[in-house]
């Protein structure tokens, strides 16, 4: 289970990316295909072509974090609104925000289209 303040946002790269890159590679891809700020202390997560392989880029207030994490065997389950954006790259950003359940289960190897989610209230002020 991730703890993660209310005030950090997840995004996902809809784009794969050659894992080869490193921090300052990332940040430069936050900055100029998502037009964010790599300091803002949001997580910004890559997948690599084969989807075996993620990123996670973080700012932690004095200096970047990346996490790796290859699989062994099988692949990441990218959420179907990733391939969504793919198809239509709204605004010309290539990232997604996706909701703190959905990158545990993305890390987890758990496929949402399997899991029965139930309805809940959600409020107008969000704070995923």
């Amino acid at each position: 289970m991730l703890l993660l303040p209310a005030a950090i946002r997840i995004y996902l790269c809809v784009e794969p990316t050659d894992m080869r890159k490193g921090f300052d590679s990332l940040a430069a891809i936050v900055k100029e295909r998502f037009k964010d700020d790599p300091l803002s202390g949001h997580l910004f997560i890559f997948a690599s072509k084969r989807a075996d392989r993620l990123k996670i880029l973080w700012w932690d207030r004095d200096g970047f974090v990346i996490w790796c994490k290859r699989l062994e065997r099988g692949t990441f389950r990218v959420p179907a609104s990733v391939r969504d954006a793919t198809d239509s790259m709204r605004g010309g950003h290539a990232r997604i925000e996706l909701p703190r359940r959905e990158l545990a289960m993305l890390l987890e190897g758990l496929d949402r289209k399997d899991l029965k989610i139930s309805r809940r209230f959600t409020c107008a002020i969000s704070d995923r």
